[in-house]
């Protein structure tokens, strides 16, 4: 399945990779290790990956986005990494490219690009080019595995979630035949400030729950704004606060911001991918995520998911 995204690759001088808007460590290492899997097998390309900032991942290395002209793309594969949907997207300008290509591991929802490998057996988009790099027989650097490894950590849980394989594993000890330290990456992702502890405690006191026991978090924009943290450490920051409670299935944190409410849905036992679709988003089975205009819309969301569940 991998012939034609090759052939691409191989055809086009400048490639330009995007990733889905308000990246995860997923988004993020994909796109570099992408990146330096073109790079170690084709030195003579020029490579550029494109999208908006983050803070959180910025340890990655080569993490950071290029500013590019318009003009770039004329002649240009673009290349699109783990989203599930064309508005997803960082950067719409991959449509101004000759040629498109996708690499996805979300539930499909549509085709838009010239070329799709979509493949959901992946528990990251990170697993799926580890794959990809493997079966093609390309080789990458240690900035590249080490990537890749840090989104298949991320997405997967440090391997705890149900969409973990032996596929999986198969691919995270491909990547690490390449040198690079595993305790730098966990140390990144996990050792934390004083200040984020008590503001996890903070929210974990938020946490309420709907008539069938659906726990959730709603944040204001005006509490957002008190909390000091940017959206993305509040929104998919701070829903892991209730992964563990006890007799919980479901639960949900919604977070005000300046563009609607962001919504990120989580499960350890039901499909709620069909709600998140619904409200314009996607994602996963039991992780998928959408943004909704209000509060109201939010809490119709919360009901419906309510009643998924009788």
């Amino acid at each position: 399945m991998y012939n034609q995204a090759l052939e691409l690759i191989k055809k086009y001088d400048t490639i330009i990779i995007h990733r889905h808007t308000s990246p995860d460590g997923d988004a993020i290492g994909s796109q570099v290790g992408l990146k330096h899997v073109i790079l170690a097998n084709f030195p003579n390309k020029t490579v550029y990956i494109v999208g908006d900032l983050t803070k959180r991942y910025a340890f990655v290395e080569d993490w950071e986005p290029n500013e590019i002209a318009d003009q770039t793309y004329n002649g240009a594969l673009a290349i699109v990494l783990d989203s599930g949907a064309p508005h997803l997207v960082s950067d719409d300008r991959y449509t101004l490219a000759e040629a498109t290509l996708r690499f996805d591991h979300h539930l499909f929802v549509e085709k838009f690009c010239d070329v799709e490998i979509v493949d959901t057996s992946f528990e990251s988009c990170c697993g799926l080019i580890a794959h990809f790099a493997k079966h093609c027989n390309l080789t990458m650097d240690s900035v590249g595995a080490k990537a890749l490894y840090t989104g298949m950590v991320t997405d997967s849980g440090r391997f705890r979630y149900d969409s973990v394989n032996s596929q999986t594993f198969e691919c995270a000890s491909y990547l690490m035949q390449y040198p690079f330290d595993t305790n730098d990456i966990y140390a990144n992702l996990y050792a934390d400030d004083f200040a984020n502890i008590q503001l996890r405690a903070k929210f974990t006191l938020k946490i309420q729950f709907s008539p069938k026991n659906i726990a959730y978090i709603y944040t204001t924009h005006q509490e957002l704004l008190e909390s000091g943290a940017d959206e993305f450490a509040v929104s998919r920051g701070m829903v892991g606060t209730m992964s563990d409670i006890r007799g919980v299935n479901i639960w949900v944190n919604f977070t005000e911001t300046d563009h609607g409410v962001l919504c990120e849905l989580r499960s350890n036992k039901y499909n709620i991918n069909p709600i998140a679709v619904k409200y314009g988003g996607g994602g996963h089975q039991k992780a998928s995520g959408a943004c909704v205009e209000n509060y109201d819309v939010a809490m119709q969301m919360l009901a419906d998911l309510d009643a998924m569940m009788e």
